[in-house]
């Protein structure tokens, strides 16, 4: 079923089925049954016409999807505008929560980058290059 543009599985429960709204999760979905009058034991292919159109009414009190991501963006932009601790955070893609970045955060940081001294391979690399340009030299 298709309810404001997201895919809901026919056989799944309400409870965990409207949690595939951006920004409705296991807490606002109790909240939402209440206002469109719904059960969440129901799965979602039992819903009737009145049903899904009191869902669609109910969801518009609540900032979902487009809206939501948009100021959520809209936020972070301000921040790194004015430039906030966690703006600067965002700008440089390191975590903006406070968490450790001398071992964990490979996520946020992306593939590890030697700074300071060489790795391993890149060393052996300019050994080689070296004993090339010698052999090449002497000849």
């Amino acid at each position: 079923m298709r309810i404001v543009g997201v895919e809901i599985p026919d056989n799944e429960r309400a409870e965990i089925g409207l949690t595939r709204f951006f920004g409705i999760g296991r807490t606002n979905v109790k909240e939402l049954a209440q206002k469109a009058k719904i059960n969440l034991n129901t799965r979602i292919k039992d819903l009737s016409r009145d049903d899904v159109s009191n869902l669609m009414k109910a969801l518009e009190a609540f900032k979902v999807e487009g809206d939501l991501k948009k100021e959520i963006r809209e936020n972070i932009d301000r921040l790194k505008a004015i430039k906030a601790y966690r703006g600067i955070r965002h700008i440089v893609s390191l975590p903006v929560r406070g968490q450790r970045t001398k071992t964990n955060s490979r996520t946020r940081k992306g593939k590890k980058k030697t700074v300071g001294s060489l790795t391993k391979e890149a060393w052996a690399k300019i050994e080689t290059q070296q004993k090339a340009a010698s052999v090449n030299s002497n000849k």
